[in-house]
């Protein structure tokens, strides 16, 4: 079997924070692999910058070692590392300061046909200066910016950002990156739902009882203390990566896969959910922070040891009874949950069906279980459909819930590549289809924004929670006051 795949015309791409931990971890593995593969031009150029004064070889032996640390050594046996290394060029720039932007602009400038792509691996207060300065420089003209989360840290503050940015750059050139988005499992989300017509015509409230999307991570803040002290949960994953999903399972049909088409659909999501504010925020969310506990098999410390105060009202957990008010998804609840220390890392999303309305079998056969589709995101990828069958033998019918299970390690037998891999080539081809439009992003803080408030103005602590389980109590509460629990590992 082969896949088609768009060829990608000759590029520059400028990685500013290139010696940060996103390039290092993410960033320059995703650039190598898609290498590897034969998906980046002969003349293709990457230019790293940041303010630390390294020469260019300084900076290959930093990404050398980038590669040694993330990819499996089988992989960097051959010819192709220094061919990549060879792309690699390093300019010392600080985005507060003119030095270094003249030999940036001239690094750039060498390469005229080439698309310009300038990718923002910095902190988030850095991205209107670096705009500013690259409108500056003349290196905006034809050029396409991409930049993380988070934007903005509310809404009034995501606006200015987007503002000051779409000075300098239109909005079809602007790609706000989701790694989410980028992932298998979540584009086959779109494939399973618009291609076959099993789901499709299921996919309302007449056949639907709930969705659940969690966003577990086993891990602590860690070095991210300091600027996760700042965000907390809902601003760090809910306002982007869950919406995100959330998103993409309850859209209407785009006409197209064309990347407006989808936005907009996207968008009506977005503003079709139901507010969550001092009113009923109480018996619709959960926060929570971790305690020390286990996890891996060893002794963790809490949150409060791991930022080194012994206060801090900052959420490391949150759950949402969330909801969709239109016609398709009217009483419909989506249930989101994610938090750190959790009891296992897992990021999936479980599309549960409405029970049979009559069960034609005797009560001795076994309690018959609703169906549900399992779209597992991480950490190994696939999907599961749970359904009811008999089980095997003589003496009469007994009923078993088993799933249909699709890995796509196993099915296709191929390397999964990581979502930056897809994301930063897109951004290459034009496509941005995967990327949140600057609307999309500003709904989602006009729903965050009154959750945040409320939660303020009730002067409430977080939940504490002992780190390695599943969260505060309180959490489970609010799914099993409707009669639901939450799924956990694909059951």
């Amino acid at each position: 079997m082969t896949s088609r795949v768009i060829p990608v015309a000759p590029f520059t791409l400028t990685v500013f924070g290139a010696t940060g931990d996103l390039a290092r971890r993410k960033l320059i593995p995703a650039l190598f692999h898609r290498d590897l593969d034969g998906q980046i031009p002969d003349d293709a150029t990457i230019i790293g910058v940041s303010r630390r004064a390294l020469s260019d070889d300084q900076f290959r032996a930093f990404a050398r070692q980038a590669l040694s640390d993330h990819i499996p050594a089988s992989e960097l046996e051959g010819p192709e590392v220094e061919r990549f290394l060879a792309r690699l060029s390093y300019v010392a720039a600080d985005a507060d300061a003119d030095g270094g932007w003249p030999e940036l602009a001239q690094r750039v400038e060498a390469f005229p046909e080439h698309i310009p792509v300038y990718y923002l691996a910095t902190a988030p207060h850095l991205f209107g200066p670096i705009c500013e300065r690259l409108g500056k420089y003349g290196l905006s003209r034809n050029g396409r910016v991409v930049i993380e989360k988070p934007i903005g840290k509310d809404l009034k503050s995501a606006v200015a950002l987007n503002e000051q940015v779409g000075r300098i750059f239109p909005e079809d050139r602007v790609y706000r990156i989701d790694h989410y988005l980028g992932k298998e499992t979540v584009q086959n989300l779109m494939a399973l739902r618009f291609a076959n017509a099993l789901f499709e015509p299921l996919w309302n409230n007449a056949h639907i009882d709930h969705v659940q999307i969690t966003v577990a991570e086993a891990l602590g803040v860690e070095e991210r203390a300091g600027y996760y002290d700042t965000a907390g949960a809902m601003r760090d994953m809910v306002q982007n990566h869950i919406l995100q999903l959330l998103c993409l399972v309850a859209m209407e049909p785009p006409a197209s896969l064309d990347a407006d088409a989808v936005r907009d659909e996207k968008l009506k999501v977005l503003r079709a959910l139901k507010p969550i504010d001092d009113q009923n925020m109480a018996a619709v969310t959960v926060r929570g922070q971790y305690r020390a506990g286990a996890s891996a098999g060893g002794a963790v410390a809490g949150y409060l040891d791991e930022l080194g105060s012994s206060t801090s009202s900052t959420e490391t957990f949150v759950a949402v009874k969330a909801e969709v008010e239109n016609w398709r998804w009217a009483g419909v609840p989506f249930y989101l949950r994610t938090g750190k220390r959790l009891a296992s890392r897992v990021s999936e999303i479980v599309v549960g069906f409405k029970p049979v309305p009559h069960s034609v079998f005797d009560a001795n056969v076994g309690p018959i279980e609703s169906n549900r589709l399992v779209i597992r995101l991480q950490p190994d990828e696939g999907v599961k459909l749970w359904l009811m069958i008999k089980d095997p033998g003589p003496g009469g019918i007994r009923l078993t819930h088993v799933p249909l299970d699709m890995s796509f390690a196993k099915a296709f037998k191929v390397r999964n590549p990581d979502a930056y891999e897809r994301l930063i080539l897109d951004v290459v081809r034009g496509n941005q289809t995967l990327f949140m439009r600057r609307d999309e992003v500003e709904a989602a803080w006009k729903w965050v924004d009154p959750i945040l408030q409320a939660w303020r103005s009730a002067k409430e602590p977080p939940r504490p929670y002992t780190a390695g389980t599943w969260g505060p109590s309180a959490a489970i509460a609010l799914i099993e006051r409707d009669g639901r629990t939450w799924l956990e590992d694909g059951a």
